[in-house]
């Protein structure tokens, strides 16, 4: 499982969370952030991302910030607020970055930054259902107020749809034998139970890699729809952007990569975008060794014509 990342917010028991913002520097440079401009942190997350873009921004430039967890929305405003005066106009949302174009109007934005990790906020939070590290509810909503849950998918789907939606978004390929175990386990109703039932179906395929990461990585995908929405965000961006406005995308698997890369490549074909990073800039060891989540991290951008 993926995420991304800020600074230090605190769990839901009260511990630190160590959160960095992943390949800050990049996506600022590639930004370009141009002073009283218009942005959109399209997953604004904790706000490390955002504070570095208002920052540069100053109190004449607007930020819009979309979350759909409005946890992240009360922490990204927290992080903002040490700018003061010198902050732009900053709108945070609660809603998906499928929803850009509702919120941002046709060629009126000067950059789009999406970082498409799962937020340290969520991740690390054991009661959000997210990690099989602690037992917890089967949730993995990003948005905790709506949608079905994990436990509602385990638990109500068909074998084949289970093993097809394992296979599509978790890369699984003993997806048919862990979808026989799931329905065999039924009910499901936590973390822990279906990191076991995972775990004696399909032993590790790699050392270090516990054998439920992708069972758990698709059912997070599929519950919060991310691959529909991450196509959604893609064919709205064009069309918001101002000529010159840059369009940065950080992603952490395969699947996302994939979707970014072909629509950047087909917006170059068709002259819509030009392509500033002709292969994905990733992190370097400096912060991989700082930032360990940081090492599956792409970035992909592009500035429109």
């Amino acid at each position: 499982m993926q995420e991304s990342g800020d600074s230090a917010p605190r769990g839901a028991h009260g511990k630190e969370v160590s959160h960095v913002p992943v390949l800050l520097s990049e996506a600022i440079d590639f930004l370009a952030v141009k002073p009283g401009g218009l942005y959109v942190d399209a997953t604004v997350g904790l706000g490390g991302h955002s504070y570095e873009v208002a920052r540069r921004l100053g109190r004449l430039g607007r930020l819009i910030g979309l979350d759909k967890d409005p946890a992240a929305l009360e922490r990204a405003k927290a992080r903002l607020a040490p700018l003061g005066e010198e902050a732009p106009r900053v709108t945070l949302v609660h809603d998906s970055f499928a929803a850009l174009a509702d919120h941002a109007g046709e060629g009126s934005v000067d950059g789009v930054l999406a970082d498409l990790g799962v937020s340290s906020l969520q991740f690390d939070d054991a009661s959000r259902g997210f990690s099989f590290r602690a037992d917890a509810p089967l949730d993995m909503r990003m948005d905790p107020q709506s949608g079905q849950t994990a436990e509602q998918v385990v638990n109500q789907l068909s074998e084949r749809e289970l093993a097809d939606l394992i296979y599509e978004f978790g890369e699984e390929r003993r997806s048919r034998r862990i979808a026989r175990a799931i329905c065999r386990a039924r009910p499901i109703r936590s973390t822990q139970h279906l990191a076991e039932v995972v775990s004696a179906a399909a032993r590790p395929m790699k050392p270090g890699i516990h054998p439920a990461t992708q069972t758990f990585q698709a059912l997070r995908i599929f519950v919060n729809r991310e691959l529909d929405d991450l196509r959604q965000l893609l064919e709205s961006a064009p069309r918001v952007l101002k000529p010159g406005g840059r369009l940065v995308v950080i992603s952490f698997h395969s699947l996302e990569d994939r979707i970014v890369k072909d629509a950047m490549r087909e917006g170059a074909h068709a002259r819509t975008y030009r392509l500033l990073t002709k292969k994905p800039v990733v992190a370097g060891e400096e912060e991989v060794r700082q930032n360990p989540r940081s090492r599956s991290a792409k970035l992909r951008a592009a500035e429109r014509l």
